[in-house]
């Protein structure tokens, strides 16, 4: 489901803050080696991140989902100058083109990679968070949802990607479409998930920001 006209999109691209010419380079790289790429955040959702961070202005922010990188990165603009970002992915193939956009950010040295399973990792942190990014597996959303919100301050944000799910999330479910059924799911549990205050925004393909109680 296509929620904007391609019109509509390039104004508010060209009405919002200009892409970094980092991340306009990262999107091509992407573009080019990675399978998957429409994977990548992009420009209009960066840029919100970005804002979100800025408003936010973290000293510890959490990431599951690094993908290549460009989340991070926009993430990382917010974070406090002795802040830290902790970024969390499976896929240890973009490695590489992570870290080679990571040296390039004047906030290298505040971004840390770490490569395995999340919900193995997350517990072993010895942090508190005042950001979280869900950005991953969307059938493991519950589980990384409840990992991060203990380890997530009073007052602290809790963002999850993808909610939308391209609009299926409005359409007859499928009986063998078992993503789509774990955000249903995953949706109806943060509305009414009394640890959290919950708005779900049209960006893309489905921000929901949830403030920790």
């Amino acid at each position: 489901m296509h929620f904007l006209s391609d019109a509509l999109e390039a104004y508010i691209k060209n009405h919002s803050e200009n892409e970094p010419e980092l991340l306009q380079n990262l999107t091509r790289e992407t573009h080019l080696k990675v399978i998957q790429p429409r994977m990548i955040t992009g420009h209009f959702q960066g840029r919100v991140l970005s804002m979100l961070a800025k408003l936010k202005n973290p000293k510890y922010v959490l990431e599951i989902g690094t993908y290549t990188g460009y989340s991070a990165l926009c993430l990382a603009e917010g974070l406090q100058a002795d802040g830290q970002l902790h970024t969390i992915d499976v896929n240890e193939e973009l490695a590489s083109i992570q870290r080679k956009y990571f040296d390039q950010s004047i906030h290298k040295h505040q971004i840390i990679p770490h490569i395995g399973d999340a919900l193995d990792i997350i517990p072993k942190l010895d942090i508190c968070f005042d950001l979280v990014f869900i950005d991953a597996e969307k059938r493991s959303y519950d589980a990384y949802f409840e990992a991060a919100i203990k380890k997530t301050k009073p007052g602290g944000i809790i963002l999850s990607d993808n909610v939308l799910w391209s609009g299926k999330v409005v359409e007859p479910l499928k009986e063998k479409d078992k993503a789509t059924k774990v955000l249903l799911a995953y949706n109806k549990k943060l509305q009414e998930d009394p640890r959290v205050e919950t708005v779900l925004l049209p960006i893309r393909d489905g921000l929901t920001l949830c403030r920790v109680l």
